[in-house]
């Protein structure tokens, strides 16, 4: 199994990137919310999921872990493949299907190309729990959006405020608006505590 490929990009379409490293290019399938985070020429970093079938080795790549994680997350939904869950995250952010599945909004989800009313549902029912209760989705990822929602939590409780309360706050605000900084989110939890 992958964990990335990192390389230098020699094609760039909406649907794959040719990425080249140590003499060897891989075509990698994206979604569209990968494809807008990648830059069109220089090295970069592809998290990989690889679906390995009778008549094919295919690599799926993706921007961040985030996006991986749902990626993985979808596939395990009895009636969705690779390419449904490519097409999902071609529609939405990984952070706009968390918040669907979240709040059980199966007309978001319906609203995507190939996805009906019972995939719908089904995705609801069996990612609900696993992708976390209310305002707890970012803690299903790692890296530096953890470690902004960390600080932020440290500040706000050491003003004094419960953390269930601000927990909350914080986690539904990096759900909502993925980039901010620390100062940011700890600014907007003070309007809303």
């Amino acid at each position: 199994m992958f964990e990335f490929i990192e390389g230098s990009i020699v094609e760039k379409t909406p649907a794959f990137i040719i990425l080249q490293t140590g003499g060897i290019a891989y075509y990698i399938n994206t979604s569209l919310y990968t494809y807008s985070g990648i830059p069109t020429e220089g090295i970069i970093r592809m998290y990989i999921h690889q679906v390995v079938r009778e008549d094919a080795h295919l690599l799926f790549g993706f921007i961040s872990r985030e996006e991986r994680e749902i990626f993985r997350q979808l596939i395990s939904v009895s009636g969705i493949g690779a390419n449904t869950a490519r097409m999902m995250l071609s529609a939405l952010s990984p952070n706009e299907v968390a918040q669907a599945i979240q709040e059980g909004n199966v007309g978001v989800l319906q609203g995507i190309k190939g996805i009906g009313g019972k995939t719908a549902q089904r995705v609801i029912i069996d990612l609900k729990d696993k992708i976390g209760k209310a305002g707890n989705i970012d803690e299903l990822f790692i890296g530096e959006r953890n470690t902004i929602r960390e600080e932020s939590l440290s500040a706000l409780v050491a003003l004094g405020f419960a953390k269930k309360q601000v927990e909350k706050v914080v986690g539904n605000l990096l759900v909502k608006q993925s980039g901010l900084t620390v100062e940011e989110v700890v600014k907007q939890a003070l309007k809303l505590l």
